[in-house]
């Protein structure tokens, strides 16, 4: 028999799983790293406390979840090497590993491949409907013209692409120089590629119209015949390969039957070398089963792999590959950025591009096998996260890259939370998404919304496949929120009453600032009283810019510290990002307050080899003001810089700021500083950037509050957001006999808080 390897997982590798754990999926899955032959096959031992064995045999990668449920219990784990041809095991087993099932795990079996494919249609359409779904939606529309908002779908996302010239295959960048206006001019033109075949496709076959699907063959025809090793390939563009593919298959699917032998053959053989390009780069090059934290890799498999392998399935030998890749990937190891708490370390912006292709994949999967994804538990929990981090009423309160930075919350999270209304009924989330809906009319054609995707055709498939839940204000949900999975820690108050509403985030993320992450453990976030107060400052020029380099990843864009000038690491080693981290210490109630405690230490560490320790505790007092303890110990003397950005400069006094906003105002105060006064200043942020990107736009403002040099520093600070129609002001005093320092804080309810720190000696 053969010697089986183990290796041993690194920090940017996935880890053996479950090891010494209680798991919380029934059944849980199993994930190992893969020997060196990639054509290897596995098997896995599952044996029960009680002495009972199940041998689970030829599995294809290394991720598995079994097809069936398991008895709740204690048991141990392992894996060897299959052979195939023999039936039987090809190695010796690995070291065992031990997980607890408990009884309310809910029951989320896999799809394992011998039964996948047997009751496949494999006529086409296939993707979202079949040819009878098809059918019949075009009688349910000659009854009523505007069943799913079919009329809505018909003016504003079908027709104008009947008269509308082709668009033409996209040029290289001038010296293969990618500027932000000219990719996105790219990108733009395919997404409309996908408009434009996808929708006269469907409407034309829908509505047995000639006419459509006659022009829906010619923009498909147009596209099949650009070059595929051109500047819509993956290696040139990835963001524009995805949408041509996109576009084939849903043409390729839907024009099938109309299309002649060479016609088809020409489509298919161009979906064809596309798809296999993106595979390739997926399983082959970036390994996302064994390195999953790539964005864009792990979203082809929602965007590419799945629609594009279900139409060539059966027609085209690496399809099925392919799909048993992508379902088995879905099943046992999506998603890298959260766990059970439905939290993402990416942020809330790109949550929402993820779980927007993601459920798509998700509905087609749903539709096609009757494999339905949703029922694991981060699917059933994560649409509290948008919710919590990310209120509809907020603009730059939250965390990560976000190209609506600035704006409202973009109408696709929204969307995405209808989605996760329709699976759950959770009414919260259909309140999320009327809300954001209600606040942000005509925003349909920005570029973060036109440029991804299209929300009429959306309503068409949503109001078709799920049931309408009734919404219901969030006024009765938890002030706080833990995601633990990804070390985020979000308080909301009043967020149905815009008037009232209190939005605080913070973080001390594992994931440290790798992806789309920044270099903000510890970092917060403030709005109040229908306004953002504490920002995230800077804008979204594009990824890459100056701006998103020098400014936007690094601390120095944050409400957080910097030691000696320095931050944390954001730079382009992804291992560095990744042992960039926080951790969150404690999260619950001292004294009737709400209180968050973090560790942000090792995100410092590469910067400031020299810091020991940094915790900073967050108290959110009487639902009313917030006081925040830093505590820095050095091994050598340095200065800590308390950071704080806002749209404009705050008013500043000796230990005081005050910012005066449109709304709502914030009271600020230093009213402990273990290593004396500390000194206040406003600057303007992003001075050091290539000042062409920001041409035309607001400048923002720091206030930095900076320390004397000393080896330890505990600095307590106050802050009071209030409406400026009620202005609020929280009185304090210290008293310091003996051995700690006691700081009381008083609003004008005339209730008391108290705060004890141990003096240094």
């Amino acid at each position: 028999m053969k010697k089986l390897e183990q290796p041993q997982s690194a920090d940017m590798t996935i880890k053996y799983f479950p090891e010494g754990i209680t798991v919380t999926e029934n059944p849980p899955r199993f994930l190992w790293l893969p020997e060196l032959d990639s054509q290897a096959r596995y098997a896995v031992r599952v044996v029960s406390d009680a002495g009972n064995e199940t041998v689970f045999g030829d599995i294809q990668h290394n991720f598995f979840r079994p097809d069936v449920t398991l008895t709740p219990g204690s048991y141990t784990w392992s894996y060897a090497l299959w052979d195939t041809a023999a039936g039987k095991v090809d190695s010796d087993w690995s070291a065992p590993r031990s997980f607890v099932l408990p009884a309310d795990a809910p029951a989320v079996p896999g799809m394992r491949h011998k039964a996948r494919y047997a009751e496949c249609d494999m006529t086409h359409p296939r993707l979202w409907l079949s040819q009878s779904e098809a059918t019949a939606l075009g009688k349910s529309v000659a009854a009523d013209p505007d069943h799913c908002k079919w009329a809505n779908f018909m003016a504003k996302s079908v027709m104008p692409w009947m008269s509308r010239e082709i668009i033409a295959e996209p040029l290289p960048y001038p010296n293969n120089k990618r500027t932000p206006a000219l990719w996105r001019k790219m990108y733009i033109d395919c997404q409309e590629v996908i408009y434009a075949i996808r929708h006269l496709a469907i409407a034309g076959r829908v509505l047995g119209d000639a006419a459509m699907t006659a022009r829906a063959k010619e923009w498909l025809l147009a596209v099949a015949a650009w070059d595929v090793r051109g500047p819509t390939c993956r290696d040139y563009n990835d963001e524009a390969a995805f949408r041509i593919v996109a576009a084939l298959a849903w043409g390729y699917d839907w024009l099938h039957d109309e299309l002649s032998d060479i016609e088809r053959a020409n489509v298919r053989e161009s979906l064809t070398v596309r798809t296999r390009e993106v595979a390739n780069h997926v399983i082959d090059r970036a390994k996302i089963h064994i390195f999953p934290y790539d964005s864009h890799a792990v979203r082809s498999i929602s965007s590419v792999l799945v629609p594009c392998s279900i139409v060539l399935l059966g027609e085209v030998p690496e399809a099925q590959k392919w799909l048993d890749y992508s379902i088995d990937f879905y099943d046992a190891i999506y998603p890298p950025w959260g766990g059970v708490d439905g939290g993402w370390a990416e942020g809330p912006h790109y949550w929402m591009t993820a779980m927007a292709y993601f459920t798509e994949a998700a509905n087609l999967v749903l539709k096609y096998f009757k494999h339905d994804l949703y029922k694991r538990p981060f699917f059933q929990s994560t649409g509290w996260f948008p919710l919590y981090t990310k209120a509809p009423d907020t603009r730059r309160a939250c965390f990560g890259d976000d190209s609506t930075l600035g704006d409202l919350p973009c109408l696709k999270v929204g969307y995405n939370l209808r989605q996760f209304a329709g699976v759950t009924g959770n009414p919260y989330f259909q309140w999320y998404f009327e809300e954001v809906c209600r606040n942000d009319p005509g925003t349909e054609m920005e570029f973060y919304n036109y440029g991804w995707w299209d929300l009429n055709f959306d309503d068409v498939q949503y109001l078709h496949d799920f049931p309408h839940i009734e919404a219901k204000a969030p006024s009765d949900i938890d002030t706080v929120k833990y995601f633990g999975d990804v070390g985020w820690v979000a308080l909301q108050r009043h967020m149905d009453k815009p008037e009232q509403h209190i939005q605080f985030v913070t973080k001390a993320s594992d994931f440290g600032s790798i992806s789309h992450s920044h270099g903000d453990q510890g970092a917060f976030l403030l709005y109040g009283y229908g306004e953002d107060l504490a920002i995230q400052s800077g804008y979204y020029i594009g990824f890459g810019t100056t701006m998103h380099k020098e400014w936007r990843r690094l601390t120095k864009s944050k409400n957080a510290i910097l030691i000696d000038g320095k931050g944390q690491y954001s730079g382009s080693n992804k291992a560095e990002c990744l042992k960039a981290q926080g951790h969150v210490l404690e999260v619950g109630t001292r004294n009737g307050a709400h209180f968050i405690s973090l560790d942000p230490t090792d995100a410092y560490k590469a910067e400031v080899p020299y810091l020991a320790r940094y915790r900073r505790d967050i108290h959110f007092v009487h639902d009313r003001f917030f006081v925040i303890v830093d505590d820095v110990e050095l091994e050598q003397d340095g200065s800590v810089q308390w950071l704080m950005h806002t749209f404009k400069p705050c008013e500043l006094g000796s230990q005081v700021f005050r910012y005066h906003g449109d709304k709502a105002g914030l009271n600020g105060e230093f009213v402990y500083c273990s290593s004396g006064p500390v000194n206040i200043e406003n600057t303007v942020s992003y001075a050091n950037i290539d000042q062409s990107e920001v041409e035309g736009l607001p400048p923002q403002s720091t206030l930095v509050a900076s320390t004397a040099a000393a080896r330890h520093h505990t600095l307590v600070t106050l802050l009071t957001p209030y409406a400026l129609s009620a202005p609020l002001r929280v009185f304090h005093f210290n008293d310091d006999q003996g051995f700690s320092t006691n700081l009381y804080f008083q609003d004008g309810n005339n209730e008391m808080y108290t705060i004890t720190l141990p003096k240094p000696f």
